[in-house]
């Protein structure tokens, strides 16, 4: 597929193209909609390219396939949907206790429990404050459209790999079910240290390399963590990733991530159009998050709407970035249900102080 040509593809399609095109040919995984797609494209691509795909007997086993292939220093991806990734969970914090590099995929559904397959994005909670047990980050993407899911598959193994950290791309059921023109990015894929940590076989060269999580004395666990968190800071200054639309002149700022924020530009190019002075600010990366561009808007904005596919999650990083400046409101639906440019309108209106 040549990288410069325009083709129509189906946001699971793409991000699974993507991959391969990244130097991904290791995939572990198990079906569950609306993510399916995914691993459905890889079993078909996958054999073409030399590489490995495996259909787990549970997504248990298909994250711990990730780990043993991430430890041997190859790229490895698996996907799933919300109620599976909560089961991926003790294997995402095993991968984040070796610091090893990976892509997980979730294509959010509605929950909580099995929930339903419509888009969600009530796993905001989940992916940004507890992925898996322990003192942890991983690196969460969140795209709005299906060539910012391929443009973000590339980076998100290229910053897994020079941190050492998992990453997610961080879906949602509409993303991943819509069809949009993209290509693909015209990059070479950067080559990257493994030799110094993986267990890839030394050839007398070096000391074993073990991969490992377990620290039985909690000094050598202390330090090992506070090692860690040292390259998360790293993260947070060089890679914290957002947009801002219309916001020179905003009084009113609204901030939406992934799908929702694509509504949200509707309803404020019609509320511009009544004379309502209101911008947005969209989350790239939730995990970094954009707090410090959030703090500065609020240094003159008279008021923050939250919008989101949840019950309010996204709302407290809102919140502790706004620090009392101005007020914040929030606005959502959940279960499956997508709010329309038509309510967060009224929203914005209610914002600045009633119908214009």
């Amino acid at each position: 597929m040549a990288s410069s040509e325009k083709v129509l593809m189906k946001g699971n399609e793409a991000l699974a193209e993507a991959a391969l095109q990244a130097g991904c040919h290791h995939f572990f995984g198990y079906p569950i909609t609306p993510q399916t797609e995914v691993a459905a494209y890889m079993s078909k691509r996958m054999p073409k390219v030399g590489g490995t795909y495996l259909q787990a007997e549970s997504e248990v086993a298909a994250i711990n396939m990730v780990y043993g292939a991430a430890s041997a220093g190859v790229r490895a991806m698996t996907s799933s949907s919300s109620p599976g990734i909560s089961l991926k969970s003790e294997g995402i914090s095993y991968l984040a206790g070796c610091d090893l590099p990976c892509l997980i995929v979730n294509v959010q559904r509605g929950g909580p429990g099995l929930g339903g397959i419509q888009p969600s994005q009530a796993d905001y909670w989940q992916a940004t404050r507890a992925p898996g047990h322990g003192d942890l980050h991983i690196l969460v993407f969140a795209p709005s459209s299906i060539q910012e899911m391929v443009d973000m598959v590339f980076e998100a193994f290229e910053l897994a790999d020079t941190y050492r950290m998992p990453a997610m791309l961080f879906a949602d059921g509409m993303l991943g079910q819509m069809m949009e023109p993209i290509s693909f990015p015209e990059k070479q894929v950067k080559p990257f240290d493994k030799f110094s940590w993986a267990a890839c076989g030394h050839q007398g060269k070096r000391k074993h390399n073990v991969i490992n999580s377990l620290y039985l004395k909690p000094d050598e666990l202390e330090q090992t963590v506070l090692e860690r968190f040292k390259r998360y800071e790293i993260v947070k200054e060089k890679h914290t990733q957002w947009e801002e639309y219309l916001l020179e002149d905003a009084e009113y700022v609204v901030v939406a991530y992934g799908a929702t924020s694509r509504i949200v530009r509707s309803a404020i190019n019609t509320a511009r159009e009544q004379g309502i002075k209101v911008g947005l600010i969209r989350p790239k990366t939730i995990w970094p998050y954009p707090t410090e561009a959030i703090s500065k808007a609020a240094d003159t904005a008279k008021a923050f709407l939250c919008v989101e596919m949840s019950m309010g999650q996204m709302l407290d990083d809102v919140r502790l970035a706004v620090n009392g400046k101005a007020p914040v409101a929030f606005f959502g639906h959940t279960g499956g249900i997508v709010p329309t440019p038509n309510e967060v309108l009224d929203e914005i209106r209610k914002l600045a102080g009633g119908d214009r």
